[in-house]
């Protein structure tokens, strides 16, 4: 029996997908050497940095929160919805030989490119931790599905900011340039470098508007329990996601109007 369009559709929409990501790994990060490996080792060696740096500089003596943790789970969300973005950012136009496939859309790209952010990012997160908690200098998370969830609504984040920012630095130039600045203006006000309740009630109020802030305190809620005080609200979060994932679907789609293939 054929399969039904749908089922088809899906089978050619995995294999495409499957293949730009194989074409990514080995534009990006060759054959030769360590090869596919960096896409692990490249964002540990970025939040084992950070994490060093944090921890000579003696930050875990200002709080009983543990610095080790703190900054794993601060800096790889980072990774992960800035990469994700900052990867799709004029994507299309090294690519544009690859739309005379008619199998290939410009969604494909943008998607190819998000999943490999997130096999390194969630890699990354989940070997630090159990590499510092096995020499004991962090500990297991409190809740592992509250770590989950928080990660899962994150990687969500990650995938509708790419659709946009990809969608959008291939109509202006003016964008795909300020961008770059936009995510170092973002890093420090992400939840990364803080606890929304170590700010002054304004401040909390005005952050929690945005939406990855509350997936950093929702992991930080599942790594430390009832230890520490946070102010994630999943059902915020979730309809953000969907609203800017609904606005990046949009933008891709009147983008792929545009493309005109080499």
């Amino acid at each position: 029996m054929d399969k039904t369009p749908l089922a088809r559709s899906l089978a050619i929409q995995f294999r495409v997908i499957h293949a730009l990501l194989l074409r990514e790994v080995i534009t990006r990060y060759g054959r030769h050497g360590l090869g596919a490996l960096w896409i692990i080792l490249e964002p540990m060696l970025f939040t084992l940095g950070v994490t060093g740096l944090w921890y000579f500089a003696k930050l875990h003596t200002v709080s009983n929160i543990p610095i080790v943790a703190f900054s794993i789970t601060g800096y790889s969300t980072v990774l992960m919805w800035r990469n994700a973005a900052n990867r799709c950012s004029k994507a299309i136009e090294p690519n544009l030989s690859l739309m005379y496939h008619r199998n290939v859309k410009v969604i494909d790209i943008f998607l190819s490119r998000i999943i490999l952010e997130w096999v390194g990012a969630t890699t990354s997160l989940i070997l630090l931790t159990i590499f510092f908690a096995s020499v004991g200098t962090m500990d297991m998370p409190n809740d592992i599905l509250l770590v989950i969830g928080g990660w899962l609504l994150l990687a969500w984040f990650s995938l509708a900011l790419g659709l946009i920012v990809g969608a959008v630095s291939e109509r202006s130039e003016t964008f795909e340039r300020t961008w770059h600045v936009v995510t170092y203006l973002m890093f420090p006000l992400s939840g990364a470098l803080f606890m929304v309740d170590w700010l002054p009630t304004a401040a909390q109020e005005i952050l929690l508007w945005l939406p990855m802030v509350h997936g950093v305190e929702m992991i930080r809620h599942g790594y430390f329990g009832d230890v520490i005080k946070t102010h994630e609200d999943p059902a915020y979060f979730a309809f953000a996601n969907l609203a800017l994932a609904l606005i990046g679907l949009a933008l891709v789609r009147e983008g792929g109007r545009r493309v005109q293939p080499e």
